[in-house]
């Protein structure tokens, strides 16, 4: 039998063995056999009522542990079995961190190691509390969206919500003795840059290696999770327009129930810490949505896509997503994106983890690839005047007549006439409301 997870095989005992037993006590625990070959046979040591002394004190002294040291025997040949069991607390050597994974030793840093840390000891990044930030000072359209989808979703109940701001903090445990939490802070602070430099979206359109544009959505990140998914199937998104009966029939080449649960997992999860924001790569053929985390110890790419449990990397951010009716509680997020590519007729999503990275990658519909003939037919009647009226509105869906018109110098009445062409040409159409609702663009200029 070979080495695995949980056993070594030494023909001879080394004191830098003592990593490896680090390494077993801050994964599952295993054992090491000391007298063997890599295969299992046993080979003998010719010193180990020694070494029945020596391990056990070396172990003590230099991890902080105990270790049960035996001594076996097989065909008249003694050997040593070094018994490690997983321990709560995080094990060093010299001020080293080694881990067990597989088959292999490794030397935790870096995020990886800070991740270690957080997980033996409890604490999470995203539950430490700041001190430059206070509940006056958060933002009241946050704080809104939140009452909002939280009421919606049916997660939590009226009475529940008509509370004063600390009391409702309070209940979602993002204040410790009156003091928010890096959690609170993000979802409801509308400059969370202000805490972590990276905390915002970037989406780019490209074409092979060339980027076409680009947008930066800042804000907290309620504000990011209720606008990102908007601007992505207003601007930078083509529907394949078809019709049944009378009815117009719009299929985007990306499954918007998959892409909106990718982007709130990649806010939910993200290691902010990096400094690092949330990407989103748009291709005519692919979509990726990657941010900086770290997989649970153990967890592989092909965890994430079987039956598993919900491991948030920031449960206190997690826990207000759930509330606002964004996120299930169950792990069954990367079910439901799974479902809902199926459900449009793409291919399922693939997952790559890259050490400190994890993006997802969808790839397009086909059928839903719209021709250039299309849009040539919607866009032919839109005069030049008129593309800069478009162009505001794919930057800010909920601009105003009085916004657009002080950003191009015009009449309100200017601007009236010129929105009311784009509507005639079948460019832009109102979703929603005058007062509420938002401009789709169609079509871009």
């Amino acid at each position: 039998m070979g080495e695995s997870q949980n056993i070594e095989w030494k023909e001879s005992w080394r004191d830098e063995y003592l990593r490896w037993i680090c390494g077993f006590a801050n994964a599952q625990g295993g054992k090491i056999y000391i007298g063997t070959k890599d295969d299992g046979t046993v080979i003998g040591v010719k010193n180990s009522k020694k070494l029945l002394e020596d391990i056990p004190n070396k172990v003590q002294n230099k991890l902080g542990i105990v270790a049960d040291v035996n001594l076996l025997n097989k065909n008249g040949l003694d050997y040593i079995e070094i018994v490690v069991n997983p321990w709560m607390f995080p094990v060093n050597y010299d001020g080293e961190y080694h881990y067990r994974s597989g088959s292999t030793k490794q030397q935790l840093r870096g995020n990886a190691l800070t991740n270690f840390l957080m997980v033996k000891t409890g604490t999470k990044w995203d539950a430490a509390v700041v001190s430059n930030i206070s509940v006056a000072d958060l933002d009241r359209e946050s704080l809104d969206i939140f009452r909002r989808e939280a009421f919606r979703s049916g997660r939590m109940a009226k009475e529940d919500l008509n509370i004063p701001d600390e009391e409702l903090l309070e209940k979602l445990y993002l204040l410790v003795d009156g003091k928010l939490k890096r959690a609170g802070a993000l979802c409801f602070y509308r400059n969370p840059e202000k805490i972590i430099g990276g905390c915002y979206v970037k989406i780019g359109k490209f074409e092979g290696s060339e980027l076409l544009y680009q947008d930066e959505i800042h804000g907290s990140l309620l504000i990011m999770a209720d606008r990102v998914i908007e601007l992505i199937y207003l601007k930078y998104l083509k529907a394949a327009v078809s019709y049944y009966k009378e009815t117009r029939v719009e299929t985007y080449p990306f499954a918007r129930d998959a892409i909106r649960e990718a982007v709130y997992n990649a806010l939910i999860h993200c290691n902010w810490a990096d400094n690092v924001p949330v990407q989103i790569r748009i291709e005519d053929e692919v979509m990726y949505v990657s941010n900086c985390s770290m997989l649970p110890f153990g967890w592989t790419a092909e965890t994430l896509l079987s039956a598993h449990t919900s491991k948030p990397y920031n449960p206190d951010i997690a826990r207000v997503f759930y509330r606002a009716g964004y996120i299930e509680s169950w792990g069954r997020g990367i079910q439901k994106i799974c479902d809902a590519c199926k459900k449009l007729g793409a291919e399922e999503p693939e997952y790559i983890v890259h050490g400190e990275d994890i993006m997802v990658k969808f790839k397009a519909l086909k059928s839903a690839k719209v021709t250039e003939k299309v849009t040539e037919k919607v866009t032919e009647k839109v005069t030049e005047n008129s593309r800069e009226v478009l162009e505001i509105l794919m930057e800010n869906p909920y601009a105003t007549y009085e916004e657009i018109a002080g950003r191009l110098n015009v009449s309100r009445k200017t601007i009236s006439q010129k929105i009311k062409l784009l509507k005639e040409s079948g460019s832009i159409i109102r979703v929603g409301s005058a007062k509420k609702g938002y401009w789709k663009v169609e079509q871009r200029p």
